[in-house]
């Protein structure tokens, strides 16, 4: 199924999927072969070598097009093979223009393995949109940013950055692996390339690293090809199968992850051992207004500063009986990590001062438990993390 005109929920469970036109399986078959038949030399159906294609990969990179509205999905190793992808179809000498709260793994591709390499990046906030204009270089060849941001959700107006870029002539990338296209569709909003970690919500089971970029951008996407295919930090075809079950309840998962999260919330702004909360579905939240207007409900998920420092930051993670302390989000059990400490080490402690991710700083993301039970797991932590 390649209808656009169908509904999201739809196509998570059918789009690129067509039953096994050999044995009518309704379930798309994993295909392991690594080398496929030629009927002569250079001269075969659609695959001669699983690094440049294979089945089961098409039909995920079919499905996962479908839901961001793009003409081509193209699919990766891991979220960082994503990212290095799209930056290897750079050159030594480009600039790119980044917003400053990005994934840790983000930053250290850009900074530890682009920079030198002789790649530029400047990261920056992106809410002054002054500011960004000014940022641009006779030599700015992309824009990089991530709505809601991680992991202090910040929202970054995606219309109004990719106006800019396209007065400029430059791609917007956008990392929309917090959102999933159930919650915003960033192609629709005048973006070039869609970043994904499939490995969190897209899957949702915590049992796959993947990655994906999409676009309509015909000749973006052959230079992604062909980088998938030479480089080649492609995905297994199981795991091609494993994304492709889990976006057949990715619909319904957002839905709890968000109803779920919007309860938590509320509980949180309230609790005194509490400083802060950032959560695009509080009125408070400083992007609040753009998130309503480009995105369909707030998302899994909260960052929140807790009282008490990194002491209290332990003792809480520490202390809990269901959110497990990991890395990583986007699961149906509900994860709890020390940004700080863990995802966002990579970062010079002045660059997280300054972005405000302290030792206070907890980020969750919030599973498909009961969601009693998991405010009562948040007592357990505050109790542990209260004053002796």
């Amino acid at each position: 199924m390649t209808d656009t005109g169908h509904r999201l929920e739809t196509l998570c469970i059918h789009a690129g999927q067509e039953p096994d036109p050999i044995h009518g399986a309704v379930m798309t078959p994993i295909v392991l072969a690594s080398t496929f038949a030629q009927k002569s030399p250079g001269i075969y159906d659609a695959y001669d070598y699983s690094r440049a294609g294979n089945p089961t990969r098409t039909a995920l990179e079919g499905c996962l097009a479908a839901l961001e509205g793009a003409k081509h999905g193209i699919t990766f190793g891991s979220g960082c093979a994503a990212t290095t992808a799209v930056l290897l179809s750079l050159k030594s000498g480009d600039h790119v223009l980044c917003g400053d709260d990005v994934y840790g793994g983000t930053f250290r591709i850009f900074d530890k393995v682009m920079k030198p390499w002789g790649l530029e990046a400047t990261f920056m906030d992106m809410s002054d949109l002054q500011a960004v204009k000014a940022a641009l270089r006779p030599n700015t060849r992309l824009v990089w940013l991530e709505t809601p941001s991680n992991p202090m959700l910040k929202i970054t107006d995606i219309a109004a950055i990719a106006e800019i870029a396209k007065k400029a002539g430059i791609p917007l990338v956008v990392d929309n692996t917090f959102a999933t296209p159930m919650l915003q569709r960033p192609l629709d909003l005048g973006a070039s390339l869609v970043v994904h970690s499939t490995t969190k919500y897209l899957n949702g089971h915590s049992d796959v690293i993947g990655g994906a970029v999409l676009t309509s951008d015909d000749a973006l996407a052959e230079k992604l090809h062909f980088l998938q295919k030479s480089v080649g930090g492609v995905p297994a075809p199981f795991d091609c199968y494993l994304v492709l079950r889990g976006l057949k309840t990715l619909g319904v998962r957002m839905k709890q992850h968000v109803a779920s999260a919007r309860k938590l919330v509320d509980h949180l702004v309230q609790h005194k051992q509490v400083a802060r909360v950032f959560y695009p579905g509080l009125t408070t939240h400083k992007g609040h207004d753009v998130a309503s207007r480009q995105m369909k409900a707030p998302g899994g998920m909260i960052s929140f500063e807790v009282v008490g420092g990194l002491p209290a930051a332990k003792a809480f993670l520490e202390s809990l009986k269901i959110f497990v302390c990991a890395e990583s989000l986007g699961g149906v059990e509900s994860l709890a990590e020390h940004p700080a400490i863990m995802t966002h080490a990579s970062l010079p402690a002045e660059t997280r001062r300054t972005l405000g991710i302290g030792d206070g700083l907890i980020r969750l993301s919030v599973g498909l438990e009961d969601v009693d039970d998991l405010a009562d797991d948040l007592e357990r932590g505050f109790s542990a993390a209260a004053p002796r």
